[in-house]
């Protein structure tokens, strides 16, 4: 290595290895933050162009549906676009923004409003052929954490899946293997990996059937 490309290494080290402890820092500060569901519903209203209104996303899977999901995934997903520790050009440029979510409050505020929103509304589903492999598939390898009826986990942070597009949810298998998520890769890519083509439509398919359970109380001030 030149001294030149060295340097270079030396300077930007610190930079990536100050970016995790930074994400976890700004997290919890979110975290510790009491929401304003109305400051909220106005900043929403850039989501709203690709998650629509009533933040279903999109039934093919190309967006994801946040309507409903538990608060503190929403925040912590926001906070790792902020800081690229999860990688899409359109959520990292909003997540960054000075003008779209500039501060922490604003994170917690459009977080808490889009935990709010119905769950119900349209879904993305597959061809329902391979539903029974994917209802096994779930009950041996993810209702441990993801609950029986996939409904994940606000205080630890656990997706709420049932519901969620198939296609999507795919998609999202796929990126964990392929290492294009690189949190969900760590946890999940070995258990993906082996998985058939049949099985991850079989899988996905299953989830996007499940119902979603009614919103969840507001948080308080440093909970």
């Amino acid at each position: 290595m030149s001294p030149r490309h060295l340097l270079v290494f030396v300077v930007a080290f610190p930079l990536w290895a100050a970016a995790a402890p930074g994400a976890r820092q700004d997290l919890a500060g979110v975290l510790a933050i009491k929401p304003d569901a109305e400051r909220g519903t106005e900043l929403f209203e850039t989501c709203a162009a690709c998650h629509g209104t009533d933040g279903v996303g999109a039934p093919e899977g190309t967006v994801p549906r946040i309507a409903g999901q538990h608060y503190r995934v929403l925040a912590e997903q926001i906070v790792d676009f902020r800081h690229g520790k999860r990688w899409d050009f359109r959520m990292e440029g909003v997540a960054s923004s000075h003008q779209a979510i500039p501060a922490l409050q604003d994170i917690a505020d459009v977080a808490w409003y889009a935990s709010q929103l119905d769950r119900g509304g349209t879904r993305g589903i597959g061809d329902g052929t391979q539903l029974e492999l994917g209802a096994s598939l779930y009950a041996q390898h993810c209702a441990g954490c993801h609950g029986k009826e996939a409904e994940g986990d606000d205080k630890r942070a656990i997706p709420r899946i049932a519901g969620q597009h198939a296609g999507y949810l795919s998609r999202q298998i796929y990126d964990a293997v392929d290492g294009r998520r690189p949190r969900l890769a760590k946890s999940h890519g070995k258990a993906f990996a082996p998985l058939a083509f049949d099985e991850v439509r079989g899988l996905s398919d299953y989830l996007s059937r499940l119902g979603w359970s009614s919103p969840q109380p507001a948080p308080g001030a440093g909970q």
